[in-house]
């Protein structure tokens, strides 16, 4: 229904309320009209009508022009009747007309359906009438005008926002369901094309020959594949990168890359940090290795950490290697991995010994 709909049913409400206040009004003066069955035959025009355009403006088809214009046309001559029922020296002195407070729900619904403009048109036009009806301005009729005019601008401008926050929230609905259906075929590649394209890699180089060529060529698509899954809608990116971009580059025949299936966002600065520190342990397999060792790199996305961890069969580092790298000042592991992820307030925990291979783990806190 809309978020208008409320407003068109709240216009509704105050309609039947200005005509029970005019009723009591009625009841109280009717003594006085000149025409009291023309009074009484206004109030009943004004309470049909009032049930009319309640019915009418539920539906959003009814609210066209057409109708709004029977609707001030209406409110206009209930009000201008007022002279043949009311004496002309009561208005002049500023007696109250037959349907009072009753004619704002014509500046309300213009307001509504055509802005502040149409609402202070209607209540000009109106307003004109009240003059007409009294012969000269007086208090009553600059006010009872001056109020018309604010309640048309009040309600065109919350028709406004009521309009920018529904085109706003249509968006957002949109755009969650384009994420979801984009999360759910990146589930299903990576569960079923992505592990084939791995398994492809894998068998291929383990057979050598042709089958080596068949099994890069697939690592290769699979790299690539991993990017276009990968790719951010730009309202949920801004500011943010996806990790599994800047690791996915790292995938060969020879490194193994295992990522979600969604993305993993970090703030840009962070997520370079990480991919690099990953980078130079990726480097220091491929000094201190050989070029047949194989590197595996997975991804764990936690509620609070994001964790990467690099690991290889390689033949592993000799206890107190690390120290004396570091006391001869080769500081590739002391700075550019863990002074790093230290930077970003994580830590990494390196494991492995002789003939065990190494792993290094990088465990980075979410940012809140």
């Amino acid at each position: 229904m809309g978020l208008q709909a409320p407003l068109w049913r709240a216009v509704t409400v105050f309609r039947v309320a200005a005509l029970v206040y005019a009723t009591i009004l009625m009841l109280a003066g009717f003594r006085d009209f000149t025409r009291p069955w023309l009074g009484w035959a206004v109030l009943a025009a004004m309470t049909a009508w009032t049930a009319v355009t309640g019915v009418r403006y539920h539906d959003p088809a009814g609210r066209s022009r057409a109708w709004l214009a029977a609707d001030l046309a209406v409110t206009l001559a209930c009000l201008l009747v007022s002279n043949l029922v009311v004496s002309a020296e009561r208005l002049a002195s500023g007696g109250p007309t037959l349907p009072m407070a009753w004619v704002a729900g014509a500046v309300l619904v213009w307001a509504l359906r055509g802005g502040r403009r149409a609402g202070g048109i209607a209540a000009l036009i109106l307003g004109a009438a009240d003059l007409f009806l009294r012969g000269e301005i007086t208090s009553a009729t600059a006010n009872g005008t001056v109020l018309l005019l604010l309640a048309g601008g009040v309600m065109g401008y919350v028709s406004r926002l009521t309009d920018d926050a529904e085109t706003r929230m249509q968006r957002a609905v949109e755009l969650d369901a384009a994420t979801r259906e984009r999360e759910r075929l990146a589930r299903g590649i990576h569960d079923s094309v992505l592990q084939v394209l791995a398994l492809v890699q894998r068998r291929g180089t383990e057979l050598g020959g042709e089958a080596a060529e068949l099994g890069r060529l697939a690592g290769e698509q699979e790299a690539v594949l991993r990017s276009l899954v990968g790719v951010q809608d730009e309202a949920a990116a801004a500011g943010s990168a996806d990790l599994r971009l800047l690791l996915g580059r790292y995938g060969s025949p020879r490194v193994t890359v295992a990522m979600p299936a969604t993305p993993v966002l970090l703030p840009a600065a962070v997520a370079a940090e990480v991919a690099a520190a990953a980078g130079s342990a990726l480097d220091n397999v491929a000094v201190h290795c050989g070029p047949e060792t194989r590197v595996w790199v997975l991804v764990e996305k936690e509620p609070d950490a994001v964790t990467v961890s690099v690991r290889d069969d390689g033949p592993g580092i000799a206890p107190g290697r690390l120290a004396e790298a570091a006391a001869s000042g080769r500081l590739g592991v002391a700075q550019s991995i863990q002074g790093r992820i230290r930077d970003l307030g994580g830590a990494v925990a390196i494991t492995g010994g002789p003939g065990e291979g190494t792993e290094v783990e990088l465990r980075v806190p979410l940012p809140r």
